[in-house]
């Protein structure tokens, strides 16, 4: 990942007219581009990405990959971008085969794209990822699709609203050297500060209560309604001012209770009175019936104050007559007018199969209450005499009468023969027998039929399948016989052995994968020769091994045996500086496994904590990073400097932070700070002091004049020296205070100038004193103080310098802490 910008720019850095261009030249660092414009800035890394890796730059430097806006933007990208010849990733890609801004998670309108010609090709190639033709000499600032694994700069920009910014009611928009407030549903103004008005709201006739969070009737008011006993609310309880202004339904109004409209029963008259108006509250109404019906129910009812009738529904009931029932062996079909066995009720009667009516057919319920015609009933059918066959013996037993509907008559032949037609016969409803005529005849077996799959070999005796027929059974390859192989016809009807069948050679039975699904189609049996079997997996599963298999002839399965995988996701990995933690229901990364992700002391988790492996072969949510948690910026002290190893970003978990000062200061505090893993830095606070030199003294008969920079005698302190008058300097006129913390030279001292007059005086006359005075220079002062400097004895220290001894003049002398001072 690519050093962003703001990282080290600080270090070296200079304009290119509105770009801000930095560059390190440093191999293990990529240098980013920054080019301000308006209300947010564009940024491009030096280095090439694959988009996912583009995306991930953009995100932890600066917003996200640029979300284009509109044309004018494209046009100043064009302009202002240098040429690069693998061009620069843009915010969108292909999500679920919709194409996606990205950093809004919003589809891509058709009226938005900007593609460069016969763009996107979708050549099924994972082109999912766009980039933008800057520069280009043909279609520039057009998008074209692309693999995401390809290597290009990452196009970033960095937003410029802030929270609140358009108050909180509004979105803040960024636009060209700009941006603009989209204010939520129901406000309105440059910062969304004011919410819409809507109409004052006067009911009639009805009590209101509301409530106004953003002022008398503005955008989410509510307002209650109430009507007083005895009326009722016509409109909505509740209104709502919209963002359209308007309410979210009409006023109420308070009309009279109501209650259902009554009508007249169906055979019946209605009369009522109305107090305030038809059907309402006090409204009272009397029922009565036509002629030929009776009243069921109350009289009057009256509407209530709740909007309910009293007492039930009257209705008018027709006059009834006797209850009719069916006859026996019988049916009863009525159809009634006005209720069940009522005035002008008519029943139809019939007989059941096998019955014949006697009565009327049809009667009718009459004004007085009476049925006209006379009772019906059902008769049995009659069929003619049966008689018993030659050589053989009948038995009839009669429900309704000899030889009628329903009587039963059995058959049976003496010994040595067999019945031939139905052993039982049946006087049916039509008055016939069923079945034919019944004979005895010879035994016979029942006929043999070869086998399915089977052949059928046979010789007769007698006739054919009668007493004494042999058969013998085999079967078709690929079958095996099961039962005896030959059968003969035995007196008591029935073959020798078993029945034989051709049974299909079996394979071991099949059973579904696991996570998987079995479909068999059988042409003779449960997994037997010929069946197929069909496999398929869940969702989350893919096959492995033939789609198919088939039983052949010799009992075993064609191809091998298929199996359910669960589909692999992409491998995960832990992020930097994190761990992953995951479980696996069937494979490592495969359906249905889930991670979870946590970060390693002095990191913090950017992004889903847990993520699981889907049915479609990718991982729910994207991919999270341990990001290096941050301490407060560090500065370097007044006269000192800082000078910080950032192990992640700067002035995160991590980095050290070395503290010095200027020469002439020294440091107090610690030399060097780390961020903890908690966001706070080791020790306190670390300043510079500037170096203090010995306190100098006011020289006897002198005078001490000190400039103080930093403090009292501390480094860049100046002291001068002035002698009172009679007296002379000898040594430095000023002195000041090193970064060593010495002074520069030795304090001077003021001397008597008799010496030198006595000197004068020996070697001159009184009037070549007064010449010497007017010539007198720097050379005889020099001269003099040589000379008085030599009356001194020099003796050899022990280290083998020269010191002073007692007869030196004082203003030789050093400090009284400083010790001897080498004679120069």
């Amino acid at each position: 990942m690519g050093t962003p910008v703001g990282q080290h720019c600080a270090r070296r850095m200079w304009a290119l007219s509105s770009c801000g261009v930095c560059c390190l030249g440093i191999a293990a660092f990529t240098c980013g581009v920054v080019m301000q414009v308006g209300a947010w800035t564009y940024n491009y890394s030096e280095k090439d990405y694959e988009w996912d890796e583009a995306r991930a730059y953009c995100k932890t430097f600066f917003t996200d990959l640029v979300a284009i806006q509109n044309k004018e933007e494209i046009e100043y990208l064009n302009r202002t971008l240098p040429y690069h010849n693998k061009y620069y990733w843009i915010g969108i890609r292909k999500q679920k085969g919709t194409w996606t801004w990205v950093g809004t998670n919003k589809t891509l309108t058709k009226e938005a794209t900007n593609w460069a010609a016969r763009e996107p090709n979708n050549r099924g190639s994972n082109q999912d990822c766009v980039e933008i033709y800057i520069k280009r000499p043909s279609e520039a600032g057009k998008w074209n699709d692309e693999p995401c694994t390809k290597k290009k700069k990452a196009l970033c920009y960095k937003a410029s609203c802030q929270p609140l910014l358009c108050g909180l009611h509004g979105d803040c928009v960024e636009v060209i050297q700009s941006y603009k407030c989209e204010c939520h549903p129901g406000f309105e103004g440059d910062n969304c500060e004011n919410a819409v008005q809507c109409p004052i709201l006067e009911p009639r006739g009805a009590s209101m209560n509301c409530s106004h969070p953003f002022g008398d009737f503005r955008y989410n008011s509510t307002c209650t309604f109430r009507c007083p006993e005895g009326f009722e609310r016509r409109g909505a309880d509740e209104l709502q001012c919209l963002d359209d202004r308007q309410w979210s339904a009409e006023t109420p109004t308070c009309i009279a209770v109501t209650c259902p409209v009554l009508s007249a029963p169906e055979h019946g008259e209605l009369n009522c009175s109305h107090l305030h108006g038809n059907f309402t509250f006090n409204s009272t109404c009397d029922f009565s019936c036509q002629p030929g019906f009776e009243l069921t129910g109350p009289q009057s009812r009256e509407c209530t104050a709740v909007g309910n009738w009293t007492g039930e529904i009257p209705r008018c009931k027709a006059i009834s007559c006797p209850v009719l029932s069916a006859p026996e062996h019988g049916e009863l079909n009525c159809s009634h007018l006005h209720g069940s066995f009522t005035f002008n009720s008519t029943c139809d009667f019939s007989c059941q199969p096998g019955f014949e009516l006697v009565g009327s057919q049809s009667r009718e319920c009459t004004a007085t209450g009476n049925w006209t015609g006379d009772t019906s009933r059902c008769k049995a059918v009659t069929c003619p005499v049966l008689s018993a066959p030659e050589h053989g013996e009948l038995n009839c037993s009669h429900l309704h009468g000899n030889f009628t509907f329903n009587s039963t008559c059995d058959f049976s032949c003496q010994p040595g023969f067999e019945l031939t037609g139905p052993q039982s016969r049946e006087c049916t409803a039509m008055g016939n027998w069923t079945g034919d005529t019944t004979q005895c005849k010879a035994i016979s077996c029942s006929v043999l039929r070869a086998p399915e799959h089977g052949e059928l070999n046979c010789s007769h005796l007698h006739g054919n399948f009668t007493f004494g027929s042999t058969c013998n059974l085999s079967c078709q390859p690929g079958f095996e016989l099961l039962g005896p192989q030959s059968r003969e016809c035995m007196p008591t009807r029935a073959w020798t052995g078993e029945t034989s069948r051709c049974k299909a050679v079996t394979c071991p039975v099949l059973s579904a994968p696991k996570h998987g699904e079995l479909n068999c189609s059988h042409l003779h049996g449960n997994f037997t020769f010929n069946s197929t079997c069909d496999f398929s997996c869940q969702p989350g599963f893919e096959l492995t091994g033939p789609q198919s298999r088939e039983c052949t002839a010799v009992g075993t399965w064609s191809k091998d045996t298929p199996r359910c995988k669960a589909v692999t996701c992409p491998v995960l990995s832990a992020p930097e500086h994190g761990e992953l933690n995951c479980s696996h229901l069937h494979e490592n990364f495969t359906f249905g496994s889930t991670c979870d992700f946590s970060c390693q002391p002095g990191f913090e988790l950017l992004g889903s904590q847990s993520r699981e492996c889907t049915a479609t072969r990718t991982w729910t949510r994207e991919s999270p990073q341990c990001k290096a948690i941050s301490c407060s910026l560090l500065s370097a002290p007044e006269h000192g400097e800082l000078s910080c190893f950032h192990l992640y970003e700067n002035f995160t978990f991590g980095s050290v932070c070395d503290f010095s000062c200027q020469p002439g200061f020294e440091l107090i505090g610690p030399q060097s700070r780390e961020c903890t893993a908690t966001g706070t830095w080791t020790g306190n606070t670390s300043q510079c002091q500037a170096v203090s030199c010995p306190v100098l003294d006011v020289p006897s008969h002198g005078h001490l004049s000190c400039s103080n920079l930093h403090g009292n005698f501390t480094f860049n302190s100046t002291c001068t020296f002035s002698c009172k008058e009679g007296f002379i300097r000898v040594g430095a006129e000023m002195l000041r205070c090193a970064a060593t913390g010495n002074w520069t030279r030795h304090p001077p001292v003021c001397e008597e100038d008799s010496a030198f007059l006595k000197q004068v005086l020996v070697y001159t006359s009184t009037s070549a004193l007064a010449a010497a005075g007017l010539v007198l220079s720097g050379t005889l002062i020099v001269l003099l103080v040589k000379q008085l400097s030599n009356r001194g004895t020099k003796t050899p220290a022990a280290n083998g310098r020269f010191v002073a001894r007692d007869s030196q003049p004082r203003w030789l002398q050093g400090p009284k802490d400083s010790g001897l001072i080498k004679r120069v």
